[in-house]
C-alpha cells in the first residue's frame, strides 16, 4: 500500500502553491476532474492546501456559507456549488493521500448535501408578500416543508459523486395567509421545484447533486409534494414492498421529522417477524441483476454480482423481518446493522467481519472510479490507463493483483448472500424425497400416506380435506395459500421418518391452522425447510413443547438458528439485551410488556430445545429457570419502578424474596412464582408507595396480553397469608418470623431466597433467615408438628400410585424430611443453612451422623429420579407408567427409612 503524503507536504506549504504542490501529485494523476477543477478555478488552490489537514466537516462548511452573502436564487445557486468544489478539492486530496477513510468520505458529502438541502430550504421558505405563509387548516399554524433525504442520503452514507433521492412532505393541507391565497399544496410544489433547480440544475458551475424525486409517491407520474394525510393513504392503499426496503433509509432532513415517521414506521416495520421480506427482496433483487446482465454490466460494483447492493440487501431483509419488534435492527447506515445483527448474533462474527471488510474496499472502489471523472458510475474502467490509475490509487501494484482481490471480496459476499437468499426450492427438508409426488389436497391420498408410514392415513385425508375446506382457508390471499400447499408436502413426508408420525403430523398441522392468517409464519417455514424439520422434530417429542409454541408462534423464528438452540444461556449479557429492549421502548409499556413475555418465551424455547436433546441435566435445566425468573423480576421491578407516579427517590428500597420452586431453585417450565415484598425505607408514604410498586409487579408479571403471560404469582406465604399486608417492612418480617411465624412457615423458610431488587435488603432478609432457622427447638414438638402438616397435606394431595410428588416415600416426603433436618439441627450444623437444594443438604446431615449413610444415599437417589420422572411425565403429557415407578421401589424404602429413623414411626400409606 501507498504511504500518506507527510513531511514533503508541509515543507511546500510556505511557498506559493502550484499544480505542482507534492500534495497533489497523487491526486492529479489520478483525477482528471481535479485537474479541471484546478485549471478553471484556481481561487480553490490556496485554501485547498493550507486546509487540507482537517475533514471539510459540518461546522466547517457552516463557517463557511457564513462568510457568503446572497440576494437571489441564482447567487445562491452559485455559492452551493463553489462550496461543492471546494469540499470536493479537498476530499480527493485527503482520500488519495490516503489522510482519510471511507467514514469521512461518505459523512462529508453527506454533509454537503444535508448543508445544502437546508440552506436552499430556509431561503425560499421566506415569508413572500405576495403568498404569504401557509396555514395549517387543522391546527391554524405555520406549516415546514418537510425533505427527506432516502437512500443512501438518509443514511448517511453518500458517495463521492451520489445524485440524492428526496421526497418532498408537508403536514397539513391548508391556504397561505397572504394577499393572494393559493393551496398548501400549489405553494409546497412551487417551493420544490426551486429547491430542485437551486441544487439540481447544471449550469457553468457544475451542480450541487443530481436530485431524483422518484421514490416519491406515484412516482414520476405522482404530485412533486404530498400531505401527511396523501401520503399516509398511499402507504396503506398503494404501498409496496420495494417502497418498504426504500424507507428503511428514509430520514427528514428538515421539518417535522417525528410526524413523519409516525406515519412511515408501521409501514417498513411490521408489528411481527416478516419472512414474506425474503421472497420480496429476492425478487427485487434478481429484477436488478437481470437488469445488470442485459445491459453487460456485471463489472459494476454496486450492482453486480457480490457488490454493494448485496451486503445492503442482507442488512435490510433482516431489517424487515425483524425491525417491527427490534428498534436496534433501525439503523439506516449499512455497517451500523451488520455490527447490530452480529451482536444479536444474527450473524457470525467471522460473516459480519467479512461482510464489512466487502463493503469498505467495494466503496473506496466506487469512490476512486467517481474520482476520474465526477461521474455517476460504478463501473470498472475498461482502458488501461484507467485500470493502471484505479490499481495504484487502491494501492497495489498492478491491474490483475486489484482484481484478484477484488474478485475475493465479490466471491465472499455472493457467497453469504447466496446462503440467505436462496430459493426454498434448492433446499428440501431431509427425508423429503418424494414430496413433488405429494397433492396434500388431492381427493385421496390414503394409500400413499399409509405406504409411508401412517397408522390413521384416513384421518389424516380427512383433517387435510376439512383444511382445504375451510372458511379459513379460502379466506387465505393467494400467496398464503402458495406457501401453505408448499409446506404440506414436505411436512407430511418429514413426519412419516418419526416414532410417531400420526400425532406428529396433527401438531404441526394444529400450528399450521393457528397461523394460517400470518404469511410470515407459513413464509419461514416455506423458505427454510430446516425450520420445519427441527419444528417436525420438536413436536415428536413433546406435546407440551408443540403447545407451547403453538400458543407463541413467534418462536419460529429461534428455529433458524441451531446454535441458538444448542448455546447455555449468558444471563448478564441476555439481561443487558433485555434492558436496552425496555429502553428502546421506554414510552410504550405494553409493548414493554410484551417485549418481556417475548423474552421469557424465548428463553424458556431455548431451554426446552437442549432440554429434548440431552444437553441439560434437569438440576442445571431447573437453574437456568430459576435465574430467568430472577432476571424477569428484576427488569420488572425496574420498570413497575421507572413508572409509578409520585415516587421520593431514583431506586427503591425493594425487595423480592422467592420461596418454594422459586427459593429453592427447582422451578419447572410452568412453574408458578412464591413471592413476598420486603422494604427498609423510613419516608412517612413508603408503605403505600411500596404497596402501589408492588400490586404494578403483579400486574406486570400476571396479566395476559397479546404475548401471553410471564408467571402466576402466589403471595400467600406472607406474614399473615392473604389477610396481611401485601408488603412487609423487614423489621415487621423479623418481628413476625420471631413472634408470630407458624412451624410450617419457618419450614417454606428454608427454600426462601433474595431473588431481585435492593441487595442490602437481600442481606438483611438472609440474616433474618439464618437467624430464625438457627433457633434450638424442642425436638419432639417439632416432630410433631411436621407430621402433622404433612397428614394436613395429605388430606388435599392424597398419595396416589402415579403422582410422584405425593406419594409416600416421594418428592414431598425428600422435602419435608430436609425441612425438618434445617429446623432441628441448623443451630449445631451451620452447613443446614446454605440453600443448596435437597440432594446437597441430604449429604450434608449425613455427613455430620444426623441421618444413616446408606438410607441417605439412596433418598437422594430417589429424590433425583422422581424428579426427572416428574419432569417427563410434564413435557410428554403421558401418565408414568406404573414400571418406572416401581424400578424406584428400594430408593423410595429407603425415604421410608429415613422417615421412621427421624419420626419414630412409619411412612403411612
Amino acid at each position: 500500500m501507498t504511504e500518506p503524503a507527510t513531511e514533503a507536504v508541509f515543507a511546500a506549504e510556505s511557498e506559493t502553491p502550484t499544480l505542482a504542490h507534492p500534495l497533489l501529485e497523487r491526486p492529479l494523476a489520478h483525477s482528471r476532474y481535479l485537474q479541471r477543477l484546478l485549471n478553471c478555478h484556481p481561487e480553490q488552490l490556496a485554501p485547498l492546501i493550507t486546509e487540507h489537514a482537517a475533514p471539510f466537516d459540518r461546522a466547517a462548511m457552516q463557517a463557511w456559507l457564513a462568510c457568503q452573502q446572497w440576494d437571489s436564487d441564482e447567487s445562491l445557486g452559485l455559492i452551493l456549488r463553489r462550496l461543492r468544489q471546494a469540499v470536493m478539492a479537498r476530499l480527493i486530496v485527503r482520500e488519495l493521500n490516503q489522510l482519510s477513510d471511507l467514514t469521512e468520505a461518505m459523512h462529508t458529502v453527506s454533509d454537503l448535501a444535508e448543508a445544502a438541502v437546508e440552506t436552499a430550504v430556509s431561503w425560499v421558505s421566506q415569508p413572500s408578500e405576495r403568498y404569504g405563509q401557509p396555514i395549517g387548516e387543522e391546527t391554524g399554524t405555520v406549516q415546514e416543508l418537510i425533505v427527506v433525504g432516502m437512500g443512501k442520503l438518509g443514511g448517511r452514507e453518500l458517495n463521492v459523486s451520489s445524485d440524492i433521492d428526496l421526497i418532498f412532505i408537508y403536514p397539513e393541507d391548508g391556504e397561505t395567509s397572504g394577499p393572494r391565497q393559493i393551496s398548501n399544496h400549489e405553494y409546497f410544489v412551487g417551493l420544490g421545484k426551486r429547491i430542485i433547480k437551486l441544487i439540481g440544475e447544471q449550469d457553468a458551475n457544475g451542480f450541487v447533486f443530481r436530485v431524483d424525486m422518484r421514490l416519491r409517491p406515484f412516482g414520476d407520474s405522482g404530485p412533486l409534494v404530498s400531505s401527511f394525510a396523501a401520503l399516509e393513504n398511499y402507504l396503506l392503499t398503494q404501498g409496496r414492498e420495494w417502497e418498504r426496503y426504500a424507507w428503511i433509509k428514509g430520514r427528514a432532513l428538515t421539518g417535522d421529522a417525528e410526524g413523519l415517521m409516525q406515519l412511515v414506521t408501521p409501514f417498513v416495520y411490521r408489528k411481527y417477524l416478516d419472512y414474506g421480506a425474503y421472497q420480496s427482496m429476492r425478487e427485487l433483487h434478481s429484477q436488478i441483476r437481470r437488469e445488470v446482465e442485459r445491459k453487460d454490466r456485471l463489472d459494476n460494483v454496486k450492482l453486480g454480482p457480490g457488490g454493494i447492493r448485496e451486503i445492503e440487501f442482507i442488512g435490510q431483509v433482516f431489517q424487515l423481518i425483524r425491525g417491527g419488534r427490534n428498534k436496534t435492527l433501525r439503523s439506516r447506515a449499512a455497517q451500523g446493522i451488520l455490527r447490530a445483527l452480529q451482536e444479536q448474533h444474527h450473524l457470525p462474527q467471522e460473516v459480519e467481519q467479512a461482510l464489512q471488510a466487502a463493503y469498505v474496499f467495494l466503496r473506496d472502489v466506487e469512490h476512486r472510479i467517481m474520482y476520474l471523472d465526477d461521474a455517476q458510475t460504478q463501473m470498472l474502467p475498461t482502458t488501461a490507463e484507467d485500470q493502471a490509475r484505479l490499481a495504484s490509487s487502491m494501492g497495489f501494484a498492478d491491474w490483475g493483483s486489484f482484481k484478484s482481490a477484488l474478485d475475493a471480496h465479490r466471491a465472499i459476499v455472493s457467497q453469504h448472500f447466496g446462503a440467505i437468499f436462496q430459493a426454498s426450492d434448492t433446499d428440501t427438508p431431509e427425508g423429503d424425497r418424494s414430496s413433488d409426488a405429494i397433492d396434500a389436497f388431492a381427493d385421496d391420498n390414503t394409500p400413499r400416506y399409509t405406504q409411508l408410514g401412517y397408522q390413521q392415513a384416513a384421518e389424516l385425508q380427512r383433517r387435510l380435506s376439512a383444511m382445504q375446506e375451510s372458511g379459513k382457508y379460502r379466506q387465505m390471499p393467494e400467496r398464503s395459500r402458495r406457501r401453505l400447499e408448499a409446506i404440506l408436502p414436505a411436512l407430511i413426508t418429514t413426519a412419516a421418518a418419526c416414532s410417531n408420525p400420526d400425532a406428529t403430523v396433527m401438531r404441526v398441522l394444529d400450528l399450521l391452522e393457528a397461523v394460517s392468517r400470518r404469511e410470515s409464519y407459513l413464509a419461514l417455514l416455506a423458505e427454510h425447510p430446516q425450520a420445519l424439520k427441527r419444528l417436525v422434530d420438536l413436536y415428536s417429542a413433546s406435546p407440551w413443547v408443540s403447545g407451547y409454541l403453538t400458543r407463541h408462534p413467534l418462536l419460529l423464528d429461534e428455529l433458524l438458528d441451531a446454535r441458538l438452540l444448542e448455546q447455555a444461556p449468558d444471563w448478564p449479557a441476555l439481561g443487558q439485551q433485555l434492558r436496552r429492549e425496555m429502553q428502546d421502548l421506554s414510552d410504550d409499556t405494553e409493548a414493554r410488556m410484551d417485549a418481556l413475555r417475548h423474552f421469557q418465551h424465548t428463553q424458556i424455547f431455548r431451554l426446552v430445545c437442549q432440554d429434548l436433546a440431552g444437553l441439560l441435566p434437569l438440576e442445571k435445566l431447573s437453574d437456568h429457570l430459576s435465574d430467568l425468573a430472577d432476571l424477569i423480576l428484576a427488569v420488572t421491578l425496574e420498570e413497575a419502578w421507572r413508572d409509578l407516579p409520585n415516587k421520593h427517590q431514583a431506586a427503591p428500597s425493594f425487595a423480592i424474596i422467592g420461596y418454594g420452586k422459586l427459593g429453592g431453585k427447582e422451578l419447572g417450565y410452568a412453574s408458578d412464582l412464591d413471592v413476598v415484598f420486603l422494604y427498609d425505607d423510613e419516608h412517612p408514604s413508603a408503605a403505600e408507595i411500596y404497596a402501589r410498586l408492588a400490586k404494578r409487579i403483579v400486574n406486570w408479571l400476571s396479566t395476559l396480553t397479546s404475548a401471553g403471560m410471564l408467571y402466576d404469582i402466589d403471595l400467600r406465604l406472607r406474614p399473615n397469608g392473604t389477610s396481611g399486608l401485601l408488603v412487609s417492612t423487614v423489621a415487621a418480617f423479623a418481628d413476625y418470623q420471631r413472634q408470630s411465624a407458624w412451624v410450617w412457615e419457618h419450614q417454606a423458610l428454608t427454600r426462601a431466597r433474595f431473588s431481585a431488587g435492593a441487595t442490602a435488603i437481600g442481606d438483611a432478609f438472609e440474616a433474618i433467615r439464618q437467624a430464625i432457622l438457627g433457633q434450638s427447638r424442642d425436638l419432639a414438638a417439632l416432630q410433631q408438628e411436621v407430621v402433622g402438616m404433612r397428614g394436613k397435606m395429605l388430606e388435599t394431595h392424597p398419595a396416589k400410585g402415579q403422582d410422584v410428588k405425593h406419594l409416600r416415600g416421594g418428592i414431598v416426603d425428600v422435602e419435608f424430611i430436609v425441612q425438618y433436618l434445617i429446623l432441628a439441627y441448623a443451630h449445631r450444623q451451620p452447613a443446614l443453612l446454605a440453600n443448596s437444594g435437597n440432594i446437597a443438604l441430604l449429604q450434608v446431615a449425613a455427613s455430620h451422623g444426623l441421618l444413616p449413610a446408606e438410607p441417605a444415599a439412596a433418598a437422594q437417589v430417589a429424590y433425583r429420579e422422581l424428579r426427572r420422572l416428574q419432569h417427563q411425565h410434564r413435557l410428554n403429557g403421558t401418565e408414568l407408567p406404573a414400571q418406572r415407578i416401581a424400578a424406584l421401589a428400594e430408593p423410595m424404602s429407603a425415604v421410608r427409612t429415613l422417615w421412621q429413623y427421624l419420626f419414630g414411626q412409619p411412612l403411612e400409606g
